[in-house]
């Protein structure tokens, strides 16, 4: 899998249950440099690259190459601070179509929500 984040998380595994619908399981790497500045005693994971691992696994999960065209309803309703929740469950609806990929995320650990979001991905031609 190819990635702008490189050692940030783990793809521990992932499946397509019946109704379409793709749940990820990550792990973040706790020791990665991002958390020893953001925010230095009290590390948060960036939305910016909570929103860039739906990208990169959305591109895993329909084998293209994609650009964020449109994001709306981003919600981040929980920190994820990777020393107290490192694993992840994400919920990803990809719907395509002739030019477009259309996810809708919801990102948890446990019980709690921590992201929800709606993206549009333009497909790039390689």
């Amino acid at each position: 899998m190819q990635t702008i984040l490189t050692d940030f998380y783990t793809l521990q595994s992932y499946e397509k249950t019946e109704s379409g619908s793709f749940i990820a399981h990550i792990s973040l790497n706790r020791d990665h440099d991002i958390f020893k500045g953001h925010f230095p005693g009290n590390p948060v994971t960036p939305g910016v690259c909570m929103m860039q691992i739906v990208k990169e696994l959305t591109e895993e999960f329909t084998g293209l190459q994609l650009f964020l065209k449109t994001a709306s309803n981003v919600k981040f309703m929980a920190i994820i601070n990777p020393f107290e929740t490192p694993d992840l469950k994400l919920q990803l609806d990809i719907t395509q179509t002739e030019e477009d990929v259309k996810v809708k995320n919801i990102t948890s650990f446990g019980e709690t929500i921590a992201l929800k979001m709606s993206v549009n991905y333009q497909k790039l031609i390689s």
